[in-house]
C-alpha cells in the first residue's frame, strides 16, 4: 500500500523585506501572526491554517502561502 502524503498550507514570512505594519496581524482569524519587537512579522506554525488572508493584506507582499508536508 503507498501512504499518502498530507500536505497543508501555512504561511510564511520574508523577514528581511517585511517592514512591519502589522496589517497581517489585524486579518488574520486564528490570531497565528505577531510582529516581535518591531522588526518583522512571524507566524505561529501551529495556529496558521493557510487561509491567505494575511498573503493578501500585506501591502508589501512579503507573505506567501506555501504547501507544507504533515
Amino acid at each position: 500500500m503507498k501512504t499518502k502524503v498530507k500536505r497543508k498550507r501555512k504561511a510564511f514570512v520574508d523577514g528581511n523585506s517585511c517592514v512591519a505594519c502589522g496589517c497581517c496581524v489585524k486579518v488574520c482569524p486564528l490570531g497565528a501572526i505577531a510582529v516581535f519587537k518591531g522588526i518583522a512579522a512571524a507566524v505561529d506554525q501551529n495556529r496558521c491554517v493557510g487561509c491567505g488572508k494575511c498573503a493578501k493584506e500585506c501591502p508589501a507582499s512579503v507573505i506567501a502561502i506555501q504547501e507544507v508536508q504533515v
